[in-house]
């Protein structure tokens, strides 16, 4: 014979419920709070690319120059890492690029390292190729000792098929401070390596460009997220408005390689803007046809200024052309206040990104009352030969702001 009856067990287990939730909602009270756990609102997923011990790192680096060998302290182990930012258009996106952590038991600090124009997938930080920037310079300096991230920006990586923001103060800065929030939440959900809270940001040509985006970015809108400690930029184009007036209206090389990065720009600038003009507008003929057709894997070499049609030209001389002439001025990101240790890396006989794009940043920010910006000339210093007195001063200085 059964004491109870299958509803009158419902209503008891039911009462029982009911008593449970009196009692957690009594023990959660405002001296006593559940912690509630948090979810990761940037980071989608992480996984192990590789570990170099120190001894195949320091080959690399004694590739790259004998005098890097002597800041070599540990191993590293490289993850790539997925997750969610925004698009030039507000739509969403996941991103991706590449964590480096050292194999250290000591505090590290944090390094977000911008690449410079690459033009494959293969070449982006979360592949780690052989050859690449990031398994060389970002090999490098996890094996210093620092915590590195390498954002692979919009267009290359988990994003490939989607148009790279090339040169876009808005695209390149999101995509970056996106990636070190999810390097942020990572690393809070690890013990093997301990961040001591400090970041610095770096980056060269395109990267540098992008360092000075994301400064700014993190300046005006994420200060209170970041211990940004100094901020390294090399060879950047700072001063988009003074560039493009140089390469419209004076002769420059005429060098295939250099023309593709301008024509690159601009061809970004009239997607992202919408300013949907023909090629027919900005070029002349043959050349329209072939940028229509190749787009920035055309050749050409000749002066970039004759290329261009004389209308378009003439609207940028008498401001006919507002559209353009605001997307330009968009991405400027010279003429602001860096409250960050900054400094600007650039050689004088640079010809690919014009030396007065540091000299114009410099000036302007010590004009607006910036505390601590150098402007630190590389005598003679083309756009490559100057990469190595870059990599070594940033490493002096970041180690100098500790």
């Amino acid at each position: 014979m059964q004491i109870f009856t299958l509803p009158f067990r419902s209503r008891l287990l039911n009462l029982l419920v009911l008593c449970s939730l009196v009692l957690l909602h009594a023990c959660s009270s405002d001296d006593d709070p559940v912690t509630p756990v948090e979810e990761n609102q940037h980071l989608i997923q992480s996984t192990v690319i590789t570990e170099l011990s120190k001894e195949q790192v320091l080959n690399e680096a004694n590739g790259v120059s004998p005098l890097l060998g002597v800041y070599i302290k540990n191993g590293i182990k490289v993850y790539r890492i997925t997750y969610k930012t925004k698009n030039t258009d507000g739509a969403d996106v996941t991103a991706s690029g590449a964590l480096i952590l050292p194999n250290t038991t000591q505090p590290a600090s944090m390094i977000s390292v911008q690449h410079g124009t690459i033009r494959e997938d293969a070449s982006a930080p979360s592949n780690f190729n052989d050859g690449s920037e990031a398994a060389s310079f970002g090999a490098l300096f996890g094996a210093m000792g620092y915590i590195i991230a390498y954002p692979d920006y919009i267009g290359y990586g988990a994003s490939k098929d989607l148009p790279h923001t090339y040169e876009q103060r808005e695209g390149l800065s999101t995509a970056c401070l996106d990636m070190l929030r999810a390097a942020k939440e990572f690393l809070k959900d690890q013990s093997a390596v301990k961040w001591d809270e400090k970041l610095y940001i770096a980056g060269y040509s395109e990267g540098g460009y992008a360092t000075m985006s994301l400064q700014k970015k993190i300046e005006e809108e994420a200060a209170s997220e970041f211990n940004l400690r100094a901020s390294s930029c090399g060879a950047g184009a700072y001063d988009k408005t003074a560039f493009m007036k140089y390469i419209v209206n004076e002769t420059t090389d005429g060098i295939a390689s250099s023309n593709s990065l301008y024509l690159w720009v601009l061809l970004t600038y009239d997607r992202i803007y919408k300013l949907n003009k023909p090629t027919s507008y900005y070029f002349k003929e043959p050349f329209a046809t072939r940028i229509a057709q190749s787009g920035i894997n055309v050749s050409i070499n000749q002066s970039f200024d004759t290329i261009l049609t004389d209308t378009f030209k003439k609207s940028l001389v008498d401001g006919t052309d507002k559209g353009f002439l605001d997307a330009i001025a968009d991405n400027n990101v010279y003429n602001w206040k860096p409250n960050t240790p900054t400094r600007l890396y650039h050689g004088d006989a640079d010809r690919t990104v014009f030396y007065f794009n540091s000299v114009n940043a410099y000036n302007a920010m010590k004009a607006k009352g910036a505390p601590d910006v150098q402007l630190v000339t590389v005598p003679n210093g083309t756009h490559a030969s100057s990469i190595t007195a870059f990599l070594i001063g940033t490493l002096t200085f970041f180690t100098s702001t500790k």
